[in-house]
């Protein structure tokens, strides 16, 4: 799979114009198998959009190996964004930068994206074009592997079917009520994949407290809160609970 396959225009831009290209040709909706179209050029936000289950999507290239963050633009447009109902799901595609070809390519579903994800940078210096505007990262290594749904894998493309199963898989996160709801559960989702293991204790979360805390500073109560989503992820069929203290995680593998 290679990105020059594609024709391309403008030099320039040239990974970008490939990219969407390839995108274009190889890739469908992860929700119900369409096809994907491009917007007008320009467009604020967006890349593509399904033609039949109208989901939107964006495009975000890189040749770096292990991607563990991307460029996200402007920080208080991107907080504005998570907010919004139509805020796009994200694809990324990796790509060997000699060969140009295409490695891994997968999607974060948008209901994933939560400000916790999201790094702020220090505003431009005073003597810079843009003095004192603030940009921001978006945090991918954050993304908890349940919500990476894979298209490419080491080069290799994986059947329609797999893809749209793995994106149903993501649907539990979909109807969470608010962006704050859905930040605890990505994190808690997070730290149990880095676990050992797929069981693991209450106590092994509980060890993980400060870190919670740095990430939701306005929670005091962070056992309580740990407790209270272990029990919506089983709820959500994502978590068992085995005994008292004791859970089996049922998400992607660890």
């Amino acid at each position: 799979m290679n990105l020059s396959a594609c024709e391309f225009t403008n030099r320039s831009q040239r990974i970008r114009v490939l990219s969407e290209c390839w995108a274009v040709e190889h890739l469908f909706c992860p929700q119900c198998g369409g096809r994907l179209e491009r917007f007008p050029n320009n467009a604020p936000v967006a890349d593509f959009f399904c033609a039949a289950c109208r989901e939107e999507y964006e495009l975000k290239s890189t040749s770096a190996n292990r991607c563990a963050r991307i460029p996200g633009g402007a920080y208080s447009a991107m907080i504005r964004r998570l907010l919004a109902a139509n805020n796009p799901n994200l694809i990324l595609l990796s790509y060997d930068r000699a060969s140009l070809a295409v490695r891994n390519v997968f999607v974060v579903p948008r209901y994933f994206f939560t400000p916790e994800l999201i790094r702020k940078r220090a505003p431009l210096a005073p003597t810079a074009r843009r003095a004192g505007w603030v940009g921001c990262t978006i945090e991918i290594a954050a993304v908890p592997e349940t919500g990476r749904v894979f298209f490419v894998t080491g080069g290799k493309a994986r059947g329609q079917g797999a893809v749209l199963d793995a994106w149903s898989e993501t649907q539990f996160l979909r109807n969470v009520g608010t962006v704050q709801a859905r930040g605890w559960l990505v994190s808690v989702m997070r730290c149990i994949e880095r676990l050992r293991g797929r069981e693991f204790t209450l106590a092994d979360l509980y060890a993980h407290e400060d870190e919670f805390q740095r990430q939701h500073p306005g929670n005091q109560h962070i056992r309580e809160k740990l407790r209270q989503q272990l029990q919506v992820l089983r709820d959500k069929g994502r978590v068992q609970f085995l005994a008292r203290g004791r859970y089996r995680w049922r998400g992607n593998a660890v």
